[in-house]
């Protein structure tokens, strides 16, 4: 599995030194606003076990996401196939970060490394991203990466309940589109 590094992360494997910090943002409403339910530690875990299972299959996946000059681990960003009761299909880019994170850069700096691996290395035609409609963080960073939305392709998670997580915005890159 390739490891990516930009000028100031790494993304790579998980370690189980990993499972703390990512148990507490899951466990923190602010990071799950936009997500659902908190998880529990249990919850956490089986989600990493998930992501390397995944990773192993696949060759790609959600890469844990440390900051290197301190060995901080802060979140996750990757790729995953677009789950099967979505009205689209492909293989979307995403990224979560710990509170502490926010706000410095590192979602983008993150994502873009992200792009550049499905792109060049997996020679991608194009990924997606979705959020909430109300998650504006994360739509910032996905116009930041260059990628684009058109509002026709807005849809309602039929997983959610109605509420604030129920619509959905999908946001699209091509291969070939200028950063």
């Amino acid at each position: 599995m390739a490891e990516l590094r930009t000028d100031r992360l790494v993304l790579r494997r998980w370690r189980e030194s990993d499972l703390e910090p990512w148990a507490a943002m899951n466990a923190d409403p602010e990071v799950r606003e936009h997500l659902g339910d908190l998880l529990t530690r249990e919850q956490s875990a089986a989600s990493v076990a998930r992501f390397q299972a995944e990773f192993d299959q696949r060759g790609y996946g959600w890469w844990a996401v440390e900051v290197e000059a301190a060995g901080e681990f802060i979140g996750f960003a990757g790729l995953d196939e677009v789950d099967d009761y979505m009205p689209f299909t492909g293989v979307e880019i995403g990224w979560r970060l710990a509170r502490s994170a926010w706000g410095l850069g590192y979602a983008t700096e993150a994502a873009l490394a992200v792009l550049a691996h499905g792109f060049d290395t997996l020679e991608l035609p194009e990924i997606l991203a979705v959020t909430t409609a109300t998650n504006l963080r994360s739509q910032a960073v996905m116009r930041r990466i260059g990628m684009t939305r058109d509002p026709a392709e807005d849809f309602d998670d039929p997983t959610e309940p109605e509420g604030p997580l129920r619509r959905n915005v999908l946001y699209r890159i091509a291969r070939n589109a200028k950063v």
